[in-house]
């Protein structure tokens, strides 16, 4: 392994286990891709984040990165869309000659950008993102800086992948948590409609639906309300009992 790659996963490696996000890994990344392949350049991320509904997650390493990526998002053309879109990089060697996506182009020159280079960033073998770098001077990606930006987008991937992994992980482990204090507050409720209406915990059951239902109210706030009313403050989930 060179030393190249090996600061350049170095650097991934400390972006991520420092990004507290998916969104703040990505700002980590476009910062670390706009100094790994060439000093004074910008670089813009993109993310389609696949769901109910899909959206786009940017991040950029610097204002004009951000009004680049502005620009084109508010258009719905150039480089980031046809690379989501197709997963195909684009090179445009100078905004002012360059007859693809004029508006883009135009708007770009006029920010000062000259060129541009976008590769598509493969997670879980598809093309989910969109790695964007911008330099000020028309013909800036030649050969070494197209090997340089190539390498960190394969590099980069991985890392996303492994990003967007920990974030299911940890949503993942929030809706448990969720779901196991909902569970602990509705059976305490139960236990006060038991005992208050001295009936079985089936029965009960079934009155804290129905007043759900019939109230519009989720069943965990309404066992909530129950809780809060009895013991004057809303319920807690409090350590397990430990018989000493």
């Amino acid at each position: 392994m060179s030393s190249e790659t090996q600061v350049e996963l170095a650097g991934l490696q400390e972006a991520l286990l420092n990004s507290d996000s998916v969104e703040q890994f990505l700002h980590e990344l476009a910062v670390l891709a706009a100094r790994t392949v060439s000093e004074g350049m910008s670089c813009g991320m993109a993310l389609r984040r696949r769901g109910r509904a899909t959206r786009v997650t940017t991040a950029c390493s610097d204002p004009l990165a951000s009004e680049a990526d502005r620009v084109q998002y508010q258009a719905g053309e150039g480089p980031a869309a046809h690379v989501l879109r197709h997963g195909r990089r684009v090179r445009i060697h100078d905004t002012a000659t360059h007859d693809r996506w004029p508006g883009f182009c135009r708007q770009a020159a006029a920010l000062g950008i000259r060129s541009c280079y976008a590769l598509p960033l493969v997670t879980n073998g598809e093309p989910d993102g969109a790695l964007l770098l911008y330099a000020r001077e028309p013909g800036a990606f030649g050969a070494e800086e197209a090997r340089r930006a190539e390498k960190f987008a394969g590099h980069a991937s991985g890392a996303l992948a492994l990003s967007l992994r920990m974030a299911s992980c940890l949503d993942q482990n929030d809706q448990l948590r969720s779901s196991i204090v909902s569970r602990a507050v509705i059976d305490q409720a139960l236990g006060v409609i038991m005992a208050t209406e001295h009936c079985p915990q089936d029965k009960a059951v079934a009155l804290l639906r129905s007043v759900s239902q019939n109230t519009n109210v989720k069943l965990r706030d309404l066992a909530a309300t129950i809780v809060t009313r009895v013991s004057g403050e809303p319920p807690g989930i409090s350590a397990p009992f430990e018989d000493g």
